[in-house]
């Protein structure tokens, strides 16, 4: 009796190892879009713009915020727009925290207080303010000093400005009001603030003219992710009796090529 024919295959080797595109699930990407939307807004939306925004259909749009409203992500204002919640932003946040940003950073920042023999800082973003996550102090006998934990406000130091030019757009709204005087250089005007921003974009790295402590001046730069947002800064501070023994140029240049450095590092983690 003759063997049964075995099936044969007309996959050529190449097509066995082409690998499957992975499944997605639309309602989740849909979902994930219109969240990353209103995060990125500067103020609310409603129903109609976003759909029309993400060529959804209005009863999709609808439904979709209404699921983001009751998991605490989205809110649901007065003024019947829908704008993101502060629970985006610790998930975030948790997600930064456990890059162990000190870690990846710590080489950089040796190699710029071995260059200055400056104050060297980490930054991180909270809310208008900038927190100091880590720091190399200067061995100068008189020097510029804050402390890890430590903070100041985001528009008046280095590490500030450079994650403002950064992440402008999405700062704009919430810097309008809160440009709050602590030198006579302070910058409190959102035209002074803005001219700040594209010379800080324009040489790829933020000056601090002593705009939160009198003769304390210093350069940072920004630490981003691929996506362009920035989610720390790398600075130096130096006293301005001590800025010409430098340059503005040598500083900026050091914490810039630092940053970039450090996001290619977040890039690859």
């Amino acid at each position: 009796m003759p063997k049964p024919s075995k099936r044969l295959s007309h996959k050529t080797a190449s097509e066995a190892t082409i690998p499957r595109e992975p499944k997605v699930d639309s309602t989740l990407t849909k979902g994930l879009l219109l969240l990353d939307t209103l995060s990125a807004a500067t103020g609310g939306k409603g129903v109609s713009d976003l759909s029309r925004e993400l060529g959804l259909t209005k009863s999709n749009t609808f439904r979709l915020l209404q699921t983001l409203t009751t998991l605490g992500y989205v809110q649901h204002g007065d003024d019947k727009l829908y704008s993101a919640t502060l629970k985006t932003w610790r998930v975030g946040r948790r997600v930064i925290d456990n890059l162990n940003l000190p870690e990846l950073a710590r080489d950089e920042m040796r190699k710029i207080a071995d260059a200055t023999n400056e104050t060297i800082y980490l930054a991180v973003p909270e809310n208008l303010s900038i927190i100091y996550i880590d720091m190399i102090d200067s061995l100068r006998p008189i020097r510029s000093w804050n402390r890890i934990g430590g903070s100041a406000p985001m528009h008046c130091v280095g590490t500030g400005k450079a994650i403002i030019a950064a992440n402008y757009s999405a700062l704009r709204g919430a810097l309008k009001g809160g440009l709050t005087k602590h030198t006579n250089r302070t910058i409190t005007t959102l035209a002074a603030l803005e001219a700040d921003v594209e010379a800080t974009r324009k040489n790829g790295y933020a000056f601090d003219s002593g705009e939160f402590r009198e003769g304390v001046v210093g350069t940072g730069a920004a630490i981003c992710l691929p996506n362009g947002v920035a989610i720390a800064a790398i600075g130096v501070s130096v006293l301005e009796a001590n800025l010409q023994e430098h340059g503005r140029e040598k500083l900026g240049r050091l914490v810039k090529e630092a940053g970039e450095r450090i996001s290619a590092k977040l890039a690859r983690h």
